[in-house]
């Protein structure tokens, strides 16, 4: 739970590590926020100490900040190991020793992200479109504008 990044949370819990999860199944239970899911998920893997990890779109629920952070866990974690990530957000993708970018159910470029940025195929389109949405993000977040229209 430390290395996840859950350890604060879980000491607040009414009964710690014993605490019930799941308000749908249990009214007594807690949950957690998309973040926290995220983190918990990442505390059972490491937990099973597994040589391979499949992470299928791990920071779905989170914003580009916190989805940085934890990609950074997720790299310290993934040493030694064979770490598979399936993600639609290229902004993961920077610390991957290889990207596979699939087209139709077949591998359609294949590389690291400065190779294929170079190949200024798909992959690079995709990416330069989705860094603006995420630059945008921050400079709105900066300005105190986030949420707003610019």
């Amino acid at each position: 739970m430390k290395k996840a990044g859950l350890e604060d949370k879980v000491k607040k819990l009414p009964h710690g590590m014993e605490t019930m999860f799941g308000k749908e199944s249990n009214e007594d239970a807690v949950d957690f926020s998309g973040g926290e899911l995220q983190k918990l998920m990442l505390a059972r893997a490491l937990y099973k100490q597994a040589p391979l990890l499949v992470l299928d779109e791990p920071t779905a629920a989170l914003d580009p900040l916190m989805e940085s952070e934890l990609y950074q866990q997720y790299r310290r974690f993934s040493e030694h190991k064979t770490t598979i990530f399936i993600s639609h957000r290229l902004a993961s993708t920077r610390f991957c020793d290889r990207i596979l970018l699939m087209e139709d159910g077949v591998v359609a470029e294949s590389g690291s992200h400065e190779e294929l940025l170079v190949q200024e195929g798909k992959y690079a389109w995709m990416f330069r479109l989705q860094s603006k949405y995420y630059q945008k993000k921050e400079a709105q977040k900066e300005a105190g504008l986030e949420g707003e229209e610019v």
